[in-house]
């Protein structure tokens, strides 16, 4: 009875052991990164304001900033002023790819999404990451981390097309699990973008920038 009891306790443990290995896997970990080049970053930005007006790219750090008052990103746009990168040349519809990058968002930049998966069925995006107040959340809702203001943190988004769900890391700790938007085209837009209630003046910065897609 000893020996059995003794064996059932080891066991146990190795149970347990495993599911937090599983909890603290990097979520890179069964994926390879595509070749990204400056060619693959398209900006959009204010459509009567010069590149320079509203990004800088300098030591490996893209910085994006927007006021409430710019115009949208085309002539004929009714969508809130943005300043971020569409990332070119890996639009897909299958699969499973994955967003990694590092922000950082100075206090007062509040009602921004600051990264997004484009496309879906039932809404335009898959999924959207916002700052409201220094937390990041996705969409208006769920809060995934908090005290966000004047500080890096390392952002993974992994968007499972097949099994429509995607999965929202901070820091190497999973925040969000949910499912897709539907949807036959898809791409990563990272940077800054007005929502409804923005601050006056938005600014994010990203760097680290990679995309991956599973083995």
């Amino acid at each position: 009875m000893a020996n059995f009891t003794l064996l059932f306790s080891i066991l146990c443990l190795s149970y347990i052991k495993l599911i937090c290995l599983q909890a603290n896997a990097h979520p890179t970990g069964g994926f390879t990164a595509v070749s990204l080049s400056q060619s693959n970053f398209e900006l959009q930005k204010p459509y009567d304001l010069s590149p320079s007006d509203r990004y800088s790219f300098n030591n490996g750090v893209h910085r994006f900033w927007v006021y409430s008052t710019d115009k949208p990103h085309t002539s004929s746009s009714d969508t809130r002023p943005r300043s971020e990168i569409r990332i070119r040349g890996y639009d897909y519809s299958s699969g499973v790819w994955q967003f990694e990058g590092e922000a950082y968002i100075p206090s007062g930049t509040t009602a921004a999404s600051i990264m997004q998966v484009f496309g879906g069925s039932s809404r335009t995006t898959t999924v959207m990451l916002r700052v409201y107040g220094g937390s990041i959340t996705v969409y208006r809702s769920p809060v995934v981390f908090s005290n966000a203001y004047n500080s890096w943190f390392k952002v993974n988004v992994i968007h499972d097309v097949g099994a429509s769900s995607v999965k929202v890391y901070i820091d190497g700790a999973l925040r969000y699990e949910g499912s897709g938007a539907g949807g036959s085209n898809h791409y990563m837009k990272f940077g800054v973008y007005a929502e409804e209630g923005a601050s006056n003046y938005m600014e994010c910065q990203w760097r680290r920038i990679r995309l991956l897609r599973r083995n």
